[in-house]
């Protein structure tokens, strides 16, 4: 006897890029056995075991024969535990348990259980999208993903168990319908810039910041409210847009960090790694490889608290996506590309006991060990940020104020100044391009950081209303340069 030979339809995630993967199941008259081929990681080869017992626990006949299952194409390779699903449904298939004719109208992805339910994995809305781009209409999944997988476009056959898959093949009935909530989740609650009392010249920086898209560092002592501040910034930018939602939301799914309640991320992402995160665990990589923080924080705010602390290898790894808003991720099986287009945020101390730039404090720190702590940020790296402010520690007057201005008050001019920089631009006067051209040879400014000058004072304008980049208003910008206590 030739044996049996059904197909099944699911996608391999490459980075973010799905890849079609053919799953099939032959059955052949011979000793009973069960071998997966096709590249498969660990967590894949494990699926013999699930769905051995899932279909056991579904009330399944398992076949009594030789199981071969081949992940096609077989030189790519497959991660992760989502191919449980497809692969039982070959196996049905061929064993004539289900009609192998509907099986490969669909796609599929899901993890098995050992009692047969079927729960969710990350990646439903990108293995949706390879779906639908391939003219698939239907993808059967766990009902958990189902808002996630929606928002590709594609019908989705939500199933809670592997019984409910198999009635459904059959025609005997469809599964009931996914009760969970749908939509767009409710805004979640940012901290208000109303918290920060005082700190003037650092809020008016954070506005610029919001408005014009630009990376920033908040030095100075510790306790004057650095941190506070970066992360305050999400709190005046503006909603995801549709498109840029769903890119971030991919993203997410992919890292394995969407909430299941939150199916949409809809506002702008925050991350804030700890100072111990590794190079991969920043811009990503692992066996898969897998988003890292800069990626996860595209469109939104990437806060890096007590810079020089991370390791330099890793802050050195942001300077390319810092220019290019992607990452690039090479392997010897391939490339794998993430979208890392956020906003930096930085603070640290300006020396290593923290004491220097307090007048309330003397710096016990050395000249060698000064020198130390400033070598851990490359001056590529500083060159980076738009935005750099010392935050002085606040006054006790300013700390006696109940509030400062609300988060609610900024965001209209940020949206306002947005819109001015997107649709009609300011000009630079003669006046202030003669100010940036004296300040490339006095401050000194290299070419980078001349077009980040230019940057930040077209956002001033915008800001202001202004038709035109003023003398002023590059003025603004050149005092945002490095200051004397980082630089020097």
């Amino acid at each position: 006897m030739t044996g049996v030979l059904a197909h099944s339809i699911t996608y391999a995630l490459i980075g973010l890029e799905p890849r079609r993967v053919e799953v099939e199941a032959h059955l052949q008259s011979a000793i009973p056995s069960f071998a997966i081929v096709g590249l498969a990681d660990r967590a894949c080869q494990e699926a013999k075991e699930r769905v051995r017992s899932g279909i056991a626990s579904a009330e399944l006949e398992w076949p009594r024969r030789r199981i071969t299952v081949n992940l096609a194409p077989a030189e790519l390779r497959k991660v992760g535990s989502g191919f449980d699903l497809p692969i039982a449904l070959a196996i049905l298939g061929a064993s004539g348990q289900i009609p192998r004719e509907r099986v490969i109208e669909h796609a599929a992805f899901g993890e098995l259980a050992l009692d047969g339910r079927i729960r969710p994995v990350g990646g439903v809305l990108a293995v949706a999208e390879g779906a639908r781009a391939e003219g698939l209409e239907r993808i059967v999944c766990a009902a958990e993903s189902t808002p996630e997988a929606e928002l590709a476009s594609v019908e989705v056959v939500p199933v809670s168990h592997l019984a409910e898959a198999v009635a459904y093949f059959r025609g005997e009935r469809d599964p009931p319908p996914y009760g969970g909530r749908n939509g767009l989740p409710p805004e979640p609650v940012l901290p208000d810039l109303a918290d920060v009392l005082g700190q003037e010249r650092a809020r008016r920086a954070l506005e610029l910041a919001a408005a014009g898209g630009h990376n920033m560092l908040f030095a100075g002592p510790p306790g004057t409210g650095k941190t506070m501040l970066g992360r305050r910034l999400p709190s005046v930018l503006p909603p995801l847009s549709r498109e840029e939602a769903i890119e971030v939301t991919r993203i997410h799914s992919v890292a394995g960090v969407l909430h299941p309640q939150q199916p949409l991320v809809s506002a702008a992402p925050f991350r804030a790694p700890h100072h111990s995160a590794s190079v991969a665990a920043i811009v990503g990589g692992g066996p898969g490889p897998r988003p890292g923080e800069a990626s996860l924080a595209h469109h939104g705010v990437l806060l890096l608290d007590e810079l020089p602390e991370f390791a330099r290898s890793a802050l050195e790894a942001l300077r390319q996506p810092l220019e290019d808003g992607t990452i690039s991720i090479a392997r010897a099986g391939g490339r794998a590309l993430f979208p890392a287009r956020f906003q930096l945020v930085g603070t640290m101390n300006l020396c290593p006991c923290g004491g220097r730039g307090d007048p309330a404090a003397e710096c016990s720190c050395s000249p060698q060990r000064i020198g130390a702590f400033r070598d851990k940020l490359s001056r590529a790296l500083i060159d980076r940020f738009d935005l750099v402010v010392t935050v002085p520690r606040p006054r006790a007057h300013e700390l006696e104020v109940e509030r400062g201005e609300a988060s609610a008050e900024v965001l209209p001019r940020v949206l306002a100044a947005r819109d001015r920089l997107a649709h009609a631009p300011p000009v630079r006067t003669d006046a202030a391009d003669e100010l940036l051209s004296r300040a490339v040879e006095r401050v000194p400014l290299s070419a980078r950081g001349r077009a980040r000058v230019a940057r930040v004072a077209a956002t001033a304008a915008a800001l202001a209303r202004s038709e035109r980049v003023e003398v002023e208003h590059v003025a603004e910008a050149l005092a945002y340069r490095t200051p004397r206590e980082i630089a020097s």
